[in-house]
């Protein structure tokens, strides 16, 4: 006699496995939830901190557009927690400066702040201390504004094969010349732009003595150290490099409030 099965002994097996879907299903709304609350709340800490970055600029006494802050690290709640976050990057566009009366442009600064402590009520309330570990700093000066610097009527500041490009009217000896060489640029101690024109000829340059003395003495007059206007977050400058777009630099600077703590 062939054996019988009862009718609904895969039922268990069946309902087990709709329980173990549901579950997967409700932890899979849950984490998604989760996401968006950590998103959502790293847009709200961003705004947070653009608005500090935007006072703290202001009392620097540099102009610049609205800051753009990201918020790195995931998730974003558990450094919420701990009121640290591995990193802040905050891009200041259209920067302005003042040196002397000259107005020295940036269009841009991008600024990366590591190991940010900020408490969540000093984020909510706007009231405490955001400071940064480390913070590093690019941007690029527009060579227009390198030149206002030098104060020296008609003359252009370029890149040419990764060297500081210099061209200028030069009246030697009756004779307006057209002056071009090359310069090379550091940093100085005090953290200026130093320029020291090494390589300079002129067209036409006559060919007497006093005419080459004249036109190295003209080099010499350029070859000083530039003032730059103070940066935000007390950045100060380690590096310049001649880029087509412009001067580019490179400042860092530690244990550096991203605020001013409000009194």
């Amino acid at each position: 006699m062939a054996e019988s099965y009862p009718a609904n002994e895969g039922r268990p097996r069946r309902r087990g496995r709709k329980v173990l879907v549901t579950l997967v299903v409700l932890l899979l709304v849950l984490g998604g939830l989760a996401v968006v609350a950590d998103r959502v709340a790293v847009a709200v800490a961003e705004r947070a901190i653009a608005d500090q970055v935007r006072q703290e600029v202001a009392r620097q006494q540099v102009e610049s557009a609205p800051p753009e802050v990201q918020v790195g690290g995931f998730p974003f709640l558990n450094q919420v927690v701990a009121g640290r976050y591995d990193r802040i990057t905050i891009r200041l566009r259209d920067v302005r400066g003042s040196v002397q009366g000259n107005a020295v442009n940036l269009p841009a600064l991008d600024i990366d702040a590591r190991n940010v402590r900020a408490s969540l009520d000093t984020l909510r309330s706007g009231q405490g201390d955001v400071v940064a570990e480390t913070v590093d700093g690019t941007g690029t000066i527009s060579y227009d504004s390198l030149a206002a610097l030098l104060d020296r009527p008609g003359l252009k500041l370029g890149e040419r094969d990764g060297r500081l490009a210099v061209t200028a009217p030069v009246d030697i000896l009756g004779q307006q010349l057209t002056v071009s060489g090359t310069a090379e640029v550091t940093v100085s101690e005090q953290g200026q732009v130093a320029l020291k024109v090494d390589e300079v000829d002129a067209e036409g340059l006559p060919a007497v003595p006093l005419a080459r003395t004249l036109l190295n003495n003209w080099a010499q007059g350029i070859s000083i150290d530039v003032p730059l206007p103070e940066l935000p977050f007390q950045l100060t400058v380690r590096e310049v490099r001649p880029l087509p777009g412009g001067l580019a630099v490179t400042a860092d600077a530690r244990d550096v409030p991203i605020n001013q703590a409000a009194g």
